[in-house]
């Protein structure tokens, strides 16, 4: 799943190219992808792109309308979506329900993008909104963990009380915005935290050695990111993992074997020396998690 440094590293392409094109063309190709009907898509249709910006994992395109007022075309990529951009947009016909394609849109210079997403599980989400905050999805979000606002006192302010494992919560985006899966697990293993301590239980030590790992994690993999094409970023994100999908690899900093432990749907990853004092956690799939 793309997360913050991915999107990101999409929001910093597209700044770079799109303000101050007019949107010639969107082609909803998926419709269970698109979300909202008012406004419809095609209000897009002449706007100019006057920004793009990033809300936690969604990407936001803000146009303006020409009536001094603006429209948005928001989009989250889920679990396997992801954007293909073109110089030249291909003048090939899309057929609904053959191809990967959830979305295709246009641009005024003859560039565009493709939304794509892979699997059967269809989770790619497409809104125009007047405001980015009538996303639900936007409207419920925490704080970015990189605004600057957002200090290690915040940080504690959220963990406080809350009998839920950290792993947990940085994923939940209602809680901080952006983090998911994946580089959950690269600030535990960077902070040396069992993905399964309980955020309320976390010392004020504890609070600064997992605030420093998230401000230096996250920043140094939006700088990997930065200023790569989106062909490039997913295995820029892979080459930058250090327990994270590296399951039987040896662990970067002590030589460990790096674990996993396996959901319905994911898995996380983890190093047994560096993060949980030698123990093995249990597979959910055979028996209780060990504490």
């Amino acid at each position: 799943m793309p997360e913050m440094p991915e999107v990101q590293g999409l929001v910093d392409f597209l700044a770079g190219r799109l303000p101050g094109l007019t949107v010639t063309r969107a082609t909803v190709a998926n419709i269970a992808a698109l979300k909202t009907y008012d406004p419809p898509l095609d209000a897009l249709v002449r706007t100019q792109v006057v920004s793009v910006s990033r809300h936690g994992k969604f990407v936001d395109i803000e146009t303006a309308t020409g009536a001094a007022s603006s429209l948005h075309l928001v989009f989250h990529l889920a679990k396997a979506g992801w954007l293909r951009w073109y110089d030249q947009l291909p003048s090939t016909i899309i057929r609904p329900g053959k191809t990967p394609i959830a979305l295709r849109v246009g641009f005024s210079d003859g560039s565009g993008f493709d939304l794509t997403e892979a699997g059967t599980k269809k989770s790619l989400a497409v809104y125009a909104a007047r405001n980015p905050t009538d996303v639900p999805g936007i409207e419920r979000l925490g704080p970015d963990p990189l605004d600057p606002r957002f200090d290690r006192d915040a940080l504690a302010a959220l963990l406080a009380g809350r009998r839920t494992q950290i792993k947990g919560v940085l994923r939940d985006q209602s809680i901080i915005a952006g983090i998911g899966n994946a580089y959950s697990d690269e600030i535990l293993h960077a902070a040396r935290m069992s993905p399964y301590a309980l955020a309320a239980n976390l010392t004020d030590a504890d609070i600064d050695t997992l605030f420093t790992a998230m401000q230096q994690t996250l920043a140094e993999a939006i700088a990997t990111a930065s200023g790569k094409p989106p062909a490039d970023l997913k295995d820029a994100k892979r080459r930058g993992m250090r327990v994270h999908g590296r399951r039987g690899e040896v662990c970067p900093v002590c030589g460990d074997e790096v674990r996993s432990v396996f959901f319905a749907d994911n898995s996380l990853e983890y190093c047994p020396t560096c993060q949980t004092g030698g123990k093995l956690l249990a597979d959910r799939r055979l028996s209780r998690l060990l504490k």
